[in-house]
């Protein structure tokens, strides 16, 4: 089996250094990256951002953090903006801050960070909360955050209460709340329903579907923006399809790359604002950023692929 590094060169090819790395085919494609309006204020936000839940982390200690500046970089020069991570990435925010200060991109993102200090499910001590989400503010070096979600809903009343507080006093500018683990959707959906959200944040791929049947159509109808996590499954997408090839009709959406096709999936969704697969490879940045420029493909040609990943075995190897 080829990884992700290694189908890229096969395909696409070498071509004109850009700075960060290789251009890789999307850069001959559409490349005007698309934005959506948050349903909360209007505000236009591009549809490809970077999670750094993983990668972020790992590169981050194992002190490898040039290559993490150059992802961020790139990014930036295709104009993406939505940086999202969380307290509990290990130095992810630390990090991310410092080399923002450095690249002078930090008024540049828009910061999307969590709050959870509440253990296993249990209560969540306010003052340990406020002081994590003020370690935040000092990490990333702004005078107020752009968004800040309750993670895993941890204790949501008190959570969120603290949001609505800070986001009143205009230091935190959207609020809302996350959970990427399916037996949470009830209580996600009840939240939802009850609190005045700007976001949430959830796992969505085109073969991790369960957020379609009440999740996303309740965003809609409750006008909540979503964020989108882990749209590779992590890297599970990547290993199923293995070494095939991208079927000719991706075209007929501008997906140069198994990559995009995933992200143009989740996007075609209407309830999905912002896609943030995590990468600390400035080369994958440019590929997934491709993702969100050119057509997005309808529900029609959606069932297609979903039925195309659907066939193949749950380990391509």
């Amino acid at each position: 089996m080829i990884d992700r590094r290694q189908w890229i060169g096969m395909t696409l090819g070498a071509g004109a250094a850009l700075g960060f790395g290789s251009r890789l085919a999307w850069a001959s494609a559409p490349s005007t990256l698309l934005s959506r309006p948050i349903p909360s204020s209007g505000e236009k936000v591009p549809v490809i951002g970077l999670g750094s839940s993983a990668t972020f982390r790992s590169a981050a200690e194992s002190e490898d953090a040039a290559g993490l500046g150059e992802v961020l970089k790139a990014m930036v020069a295709r104009g993406a903006t939505v940086f999202d991570t969380a307290p509990s990435y290990g130095a992810s925010e630390e990090v991310a801050g410092r080399l923002a200060r450095e690249l002078g991109l930090t008024d540049k993102l828009f910061w999307a960070t969590k709050v959870n200090v509440a253990r296993g499910g249990g209560p969540a001590d306010p003052a340990a909360a406020r002081a994590q989400i003020e370690e935040s503010f000092r990490r990333f070096g702004v005078e107020a955050i752009d968004l800040i979600q309750v993670h895993n809903l941890g204790d949501v009343p008190v959570q969120l209460g603290i949001l609505k507080e800070l986001k009143a006093a205009k230091r935190v500018r959207y609020i809302g709340v996350t959970s990427t683990n399916k037996p949470q959707y009830g209580e996600l959906e009840r939240v939802m329903r009850e609190e005045p959200l700007d976001f949430i944040g959830i796992d969505y791929a085109v073969d991790n579907r369960s957020a379609e049947e009440k999740i996303l159509p309740l965003a809609i109808e409750r006008k909540i923006a979503v964020m989108v996590y882990a749209p590779f499954g992590r890297t599970r997408l990547f290993q199923r399809v293995g070494e095939r090839p991208l079927p000719d009709w991706a075209a007929e959406f501008d997906a140069a790359s198994w990559a995009q096709f995933f992200l143009k999936f989740v996007l075609g969704h209407p309830a999905v604002i912002v896609a943030t697969p995590a990468t600390s490879n400035a080369k994958h940045m440019v590929d997934n950023l491709g993702g969100g420029a050119g057509r997005v493909p309808d529900e029609a040609m959606r069932l297609r692929m979903a039925a195309l990943v659907d066939e193949l075995p749950a380990d391509s190897g």
